[in-house]
This record gives structure tokens, sequence and C-alpha cells, in this order.
């Protein structure tokens, strides 16, 4: 399947809305507050044909930052203002990767995700249009790299692992390409587009 065949069909699976997801979809023992207060945030999940398939872009965030150190990412962030979340993503991987908005044509969204950190966060799903040199924002972003797209389609490439969080056992998908420990929200979230295009 050419990367572009491969994009169509995710762009015609995210026309059906998927269910929303959380970081504590494998937790059922988890009792979350009704009284919560969840702050908007949103990521690009950016795409880039190639002539065997199409590639994801991932980031692994700075070791020095103070939330979530080493961790790999999608570019994106919280909203600001009044700006929609499409914007938020859009300008957050500018930020990040050095990704022109201009060059990214958005083709859905999944349903959002809750975050133990008490954020709601938006998937963005858009292709890359032309060529892209990533640079990475001094700082923030380690590295950024691509996965074949194939690879984060294919539930078989999952698995479930747990670590112990706040006192308790907490259960989070995984999701490893070669040296990149894909895991929590991130992962979660790529599982959720599997599922959606189910190739």
């Amino acid at each position: 399947m050419t990367g572009s065949d491969l994009i169509k069909t995710v762009e015609a699976a995210l026309s059906n809305p998927g269910a929303a997801t959380s970081d504590f979809d494998l937790n059922p023992n988890v009792v979350l507050p009704e009284t919560r207060v969840l702050r908007d945030a949103a990521v690009l999940v950016a795409l880039m044909p190639t002539d065997d398939g199409a590639r994801l872009i991932l980031t692994k965030r700075s070791s020095a930052l103070k939330h979530h150190p080493g961790q790999i990412a999608f570019p994106g962030g919280k909203r600001d203002g009044d700006e929609t979340l499409a914007t938020a993503a859009l300008r957050e991987a500018e930020e990040e990767i050095g990704l022109d908005r201009k060059q990214v044509r958005l083709i859905g969204t999944l349903s959002p995700h809750e975050t133990v950190t008490s954020f709601q966060v938006t998937p963005h799903v858009g292709v890359i249009d032309g060529p892209f040199d990533p640079v990475a924002e001094l700082g923030e972003v380690a590295e950024i790299f691509t996965v074949p797209l194939v690879h984060v389609l294919n539930p078989d490439n999952y698995a479930i692992e747990g670590r112990r969080w706040r006192g308790q056992r907490r259960l989070y998908f995984v999701v490893p390409y070669g040296p990149y420990y894909i895991w929590g929200a991130t992962a979660r979230m790529l599982r959720s587009l599997a599922d959606q295009v189910r190739l």
C-alpha cells in the first residue's frame, strides 16, 4: 500500500468517531472525582507519505524538563487563551519541531484523551505536504524521529505493562519501536488510532 493510499484509509476511518480514552482505561479500580477539572490540550499526529508507506513523527522530550522528562510524545501542548485546539496543535508543532503550519493538511481528530495530569488532550491528525526538515526546540525536545505508520496501526505490536504509581500498580499500553519505548498516553492514543483504522 502506498503512502497516499494508507493515509486515505486513515482519513476515511477518522470520519467515524471513536470512543474517548484515558490513562485509566486499563485500571478500572481507579475512582476519578466527578468534580475534577480538566485543562484543554492538543497534539499533532503528523504523517509523512513515503514511497513505501507513511511515517509518523514523534519526539523524545528533554531529560531536563520538570514534567515527563525523556518520554516519547507527540508535538503538542495546552491551549492558549481562546485559540482553537487545532491551532494549538499546529502552533506547538511549529515551536517544538519547526513544522510550518502551512505545510499541514488536517484530516481528522481522535476522540479526547484524559491524562493522569488532568489534561483533556485532543489528537489532530495531519498530513505534511512537501519536504520537511525538522528542527528541535532547544531545552524541550531532545530528539525528533519517525516510526512507520503501519507499525503503530498493528495491534499486535502493542503490549500492556505496569509500574507502581501513587502507591498502586498502574497498567498502560506500550508500543516499542527500535530503541524507543513508546508508552503511556502517547501509546494509548496511538492504540485508539489503530483500533479505528483496523487495517
